[in-house]
């Protein structure tokens, strides 16, 4: 999941509130001691963390709670307002509309797998993309960025040597709906650099001129957004690999204090793997509230099938049912990563190898599920050693496969019923607090 540790500690922190017997003056400063800690680790700016911290000893010891809500229950709200107010408050969006989008930043920020994630992004919402390859500097580029948009089916305007000269056959010929300029960086934003990308600028005259940023690059994050918004006046950030830092809160944080929107995260190698940034569902998912919202527009992307996933959200499917959404699901992205979305889910400590289902795993086990019967596929709890050994035969594996899957099956489906599908999470004063907070569930 992005930002594990992080999101382990606030989780953490979240139970230690509600907790809490008396929420007084020695029980606050515990807590915020301990939300230091958490941000302090996952590089996040020591201002902002102690800013946080005085916002929160303030409201907590000397406001007093909305009508319906307990103390305890005002900590835990405005703790979470003020963690999404420092990443960022408001969510920044892309039209989808015809327009021009211009991608800067510095050398091994992944602004050229962004340009084939934001392709395909677009695409999957009805828009025809076309990718323009203006970083003639890093040998690699044009055929990299040629490579993605065979694989999307994306027009591909590679022509020129400069990077000017590859923008304008682009302008000229492009009759996409959308028009996305890769450009080149350097370890540093030298005058060179500079130069180029503003000429670029002046040129494409584009709608959006977005900031690529990687995570790890931390409270650095800050200095750069703002040498980029000065040069060519960015309108929004895009902060990638958060999936393999623990720097992650440092970047989003900082990037967030620059003046322009954090508008999307990178999540993963996968094309598929870029998200809308929205600070609300983002805190939502790290403190544990799940993020259903992000899981059905994820869903929609792939035909993932409602009717089924709302039976296994009821732990009311059968073996098949499994393996069909399994493999839906896998479209979606890592399966850890989708758990965090499911309120009751994200918070649970779910063993690895329910989560680690990957390629060849999946071949076995849909070869073991089409040697069963009929009624063992609807009733799993009949396969015993006898069973067993005769799936395995006819399915080319071990007697020890076909209980490994049963056992699976019957994990999630038990853990599905537990959660009940969130329904635990609709009613009484946590469901009132997590609609104020503008959590869906």
């Amino acid at each position: 999941m992005v930002l594990d540790k992080l999101g382990s500690s606030l989780k953490d922190t979240f139970k230690k509130i509600a907790g809490l017997g008396v929420v007084d003056k020695e029980a606050v400063e515990r807590i915020v001691l301990d939300l230091q800690r958490s941000l302090l680790q996952a590089d996040v700016d020591v201002l902002l963390v102690s800013n946080l911290s005085k916002n929160l000893k303030e409201k907590i010891l000397k406001a007093k709670p909305p009508a319906g809500l307990t103390l305890k229950e005002f900590f835990i709200k405005t703790l979470y307002n003020e963690l999404v107010s420092f990443l960022g408050s408001e969510r920044g969006e892309l039209e989808l509309k015809k327009q021009k989008i211009l991608l800067v930043g510095l050398f091994g920020s992944g602004k050229t797998t962004t340009a084939g994630k934001l392709a395909k992004w677009f695409k999957t919402r009805g828009l025809s993309v076309g990718l323009a390859a203006c970083d003639v500097h890093r040998p690699a580029a044009k055929e990299q960025l040629k490579q993605i948009a065979e694989q999307l089916e994306a027009k591909i305007y590679t022509e020129g040597k400069k990077a000017e000269d590859v923008a304008k056959f682009a302008l000229k010929n492009s009759k996409d709906d959308i028009l996305i300029f890769d450009t080149a960086g350097r370890n540093a934003l030298d005058k060179e650099l500079a130069d180029e990308l503003r000429n670029l600028g002046k040129l494409v005259q584009a709608d959006e001129i977005i900031l690529v940023i990687p995570a790890d690059l931390g409270q650095a994050a800050r200095k750069q957004g703002e040498e980029f918004v000065k040069l060519v006046g960015i309108t929004g950030i895009i902060v990638t690999k958060l999936d393999g830092t623990a720097k992650g809160g440092g970047a989003l944080s900082a990037a967030s204090v620059t003046g322009a929107k954090v508008k999307f995260i990178g999540v993963g190698e996968k094309m598929s793997a870029l998200e809308e940034y929205d600070p609300n569902r983002f805190v939502s998912r790290l403190i544990g509230y799940g993020d259903i919202q992000g899981l059905l527009e994820k869903a929609k992307e792939v035909g993932f099938d409602e009717k089924k996933a709302e039976k296994i959200a009821k732990g009311e499917f059968t073996l098949e049912d499994f393996m069909e959404q399994i493999q839906s699901m896998q479209k979606m992205g890592p399966l850890s990563s989708l758990t965090s979305m499911i309120p009751g889910l994200s918070g649970a400590k779910i063993p690895k190898e329910l989560l680690d289902v990957q390629g060849e795993k999946m071949k076995k086990w849909k070869f073991i599920i089409s040697s069963m019967t009929p009624e063992e596929k609807q009733n799993p709890e009949l396969i015993k050693q006898a069973r067993a050994q005769r799936i395995a035969r006819g399915s080319g594996s071990k007697p020890e496969d076909v209980k490994q899957l049963v056992k699976n099956y019957e994990k999630i489906k038990k853990m599905m019923k537990m959660v009940g599908g969130g329904k635990g999470l609709k009613r009484g004063n946590l469901a009132q607090m997590m609609k104020q907070m503008g959590v869906k569930v």
